[in-house]
C-alpha cells in the first residue's frame, strides 16, 4: 500500500465502506444514545448504543428472531415485524431508562416508507424520543399488513402488541 508524507491511508472499515466516519462524528457530538437499525436479508438487528471512550455500549436490544417466540408466524424482515421490533426495542430503551436517542440508520438509503423507518415508527410509539418527521413513516395499512395477501396478520399483529403489554389503538 502507498505511504508517505503525503499520503495518508484511510481507516479500514472506510475503505471497506462498511462506515461512514463524518456522519458517525456528527452523531456522536450530540451526546446522546443512537438508535441503530440493521437489517439483513431474513432478519433486523435494532440497538441503542451509547458511546464511551473504550468502546460503545449497548444500552437496549431487539431482535426479530424474538418475534418468533412470541407467537409471530410470519417473515421477520416486512414492515409489520419491523414496526412490532420499534415497539419492542422503545419497551426496552424505557426499562432502562433511556428516554431519548438519535436515529442512526447507517449506510443504507433514505427510503420514505421502509422498514428502518417502520422499526423508528414503532420505537417513537412505544415512547422513545427520536428526533423525526412523520411524513417518512409508512402508512397505517401498511404498518397492518393490509397490502398484502396474509389474512392473519392483523390478529398476530395484535396478539404480540397484547404479549408485549402495548393497548391496541387501531386508527
Amino acid at each position: 500500500m502507498a505511504s508517505g508524507p503525503r499520503y495518508t491511508v484511510r481507516f479500514r472499515r472506510s475503505r471497506a465502506g462498511k462506515t461512514n466516519y463524518h456522519t458517525r462524528l456528527a452523531l456522536l457530538k450530540s451526546r446522546k444514545p443512537r438508535l441503530v437499525i440493521r437489517k439483513t436479508n431474513k432478519y433486523l438487528n435494532c440497538q441503542v448504543i451509547a458511546y464511551s471512550a473504550k468502546g460503545d455500549t449497548i444500552i437496549a436490544s431487539a431482535h426479530s428472531k424474538q418475534l418468533k417466540k412470541l407467537g409471530w408466524k410470519h417473515s421477520c424482515n416486512n414492515v409489520s415485524s419491523a414496526y412490532l421490533i420499534g415497539l419492542m426495542i422503545g419497551i426496552a430503551a424505557k426499562k432502562a431508562k433511556t428516554p431519548e436517542a438519535i436515529f442512526d440508520m447507517g449506510l443504507y438509503a433514505s427510503v420514505k416508507g421502509s422498514v428502518l423507518y417502520a422499526a423508528l415508527n414503532g420505537a417513537v410509539d412505544a415512547g422513545l424520543n427520536v428526533p423525526h418527521d412523520k411524513e417518512v413513516f409508512p402508512s397505517e395499512d401498511r404498518l397492518q399488513g393490509k397490502h398484502t395477501k396474509a389474512k392473519d396478520l392483523l390478529k398476530d399483529i395484535e396478539a404480540v402488541k397484547k404479549k408485549l403489554g402495548v393497548k391496541n389503538e387501531t386508527k
